[in-house]
């Protein structure tokens, strides 16, 4: 699902299309921002966007097989929910 897909039914349930843009752009700035400030974000019976630290660790070029340092990273974990989970089992 698209961005404008999710809109689209969004504004199904609110009254217009512009509250519904409103609303999801709202919702995915304010997971943006809790991330960025280092919290993780729980949707009861969604899910959770859990941060995850990566340590620094050496690898290789696949095309050169050249060794390589591969930096430390913050990455953005999702857990499923029950709800989720029963939904795709």
């Amino acid at each position: 699902m698209k961005k404008a897909e999710l809109v689209n039914e969004v504004a199904k349930v609110l009254n217009t299309k512009k509250e519904a843009q409103l609303a999801v752009d709202s919702l995915l700035n304010n997971i943006s921002q809790a991330l960025k400030n280092k919290q993780n974000v729980r949707l009861a019976g969604f899910g959770t966007f859990k941060l995850v630290e990566k340590k620094a660790r050496n690898g290789r070029n696949p095309k050169t097989g050249e060794p390589i340092e591969i930096k430390a990273s913050t990455k953005v974990k999702f857990v499923p929910g029950k709800n989720v989970k029963e939904v795709l089992n």
